[in-house]
């Protein structure tokens, strides 16, 4: 039985840059929402929470407009890097962008809203602006939080199918990611090859939950004390 493990290492390095993007877009719009009033803030939370409900042949439907050769983001970025994002690796890296980004950025806004306001306003008694109080005081208190949500987007990252089958395709060597080359497995009858591949993902999968759950209880004590 010979199995290409190019899958498993394209969708690891998916999911790791895919969670890095969505954690810096977790921590910009969780500060966003918690430190700022301003119009249109319960459609911005709906907007990041739309993915989570919508089918992921829709969400590949919308980034196939806003990524494709005619669109002028897609124009864009083929005259900045040469070649069109659709099909590439790096649209793998978006779709599993927008199937856990949402996830991470509802957990890390709820995480900083639960940090108790008065470590908040003895910060800013001591002369500190909203930004320190962020970075010294709601961010480290969250951060375990932040963490387990961080893991938990990773799981959710390394097993996008849909939205990644439409704008990455499924090209052995190129685009294939693990999930991809299940079903590419399980339709070419290779059920050896499938089990395999769904045993290393699931395994994958357990250890980013576990750590999740680590983390979790981290965080709780610590609310405890």
């Amino acid at each position: 039985m010979a199995i290409d493990w190019f899958p498993l290492w394209l969708s690891l390095r998916v999911a790791a840059l895919s969670t890095i993007v969505a954690l810096l877009a977790g921590l910009w719009l969780g500060w966003l929402q918690t430190t700022k009033n301003y119009r249109g803030k319960d459609i911005l939370d709906a907007i990041v929470t739309l993915p989570l409900v919508l089918p992921p042949t829709v969400l590949g439907y919308y980034l196939l407009i806003v990524l494709g050769r005619q669109s002028p983001l897609g124009r864009l970025y083929e005259w900045v890097f040469g070649q069109s994002l659709v099909f590439t690796w790096q649209a793998a890296v978006v779709a599993a962008l927008l199937h856990s980004a949402p996830l991470l950025i509802k957990f890390s806004t709820a995480a900083l809203e639960s940090v108790p306001r008065r470590y908040g306003k003895a910060a800013r008694s001591l002369g500190a602006t909203e930004w320190m109080v962020f970075w010294r005081v709601s961010l480290p208190l969250a951060w375990n939080q932040i963490l387990a949500a961080t893991a938990l987007a990773f799981a959710r990252s390394l097993g996008d199918f849909g939205i990644t089958m439409m704008v990455a395709g499924n090209i052995p060597g190129r685009t294939q990611t693990i999930s991809v080359a299940i079903y590419d497995a399980v339709e070419g009858g290779r059920g050896d090859v499938a089990r395999v591949l769904v045993l290393v993902i699931s395994a994958a999968a357990l250890v980013s939950l576990t750590l999740a759950n680590r983390l979790g209880r981290v965080s709780v004590g610590k609310a405890a004390h």
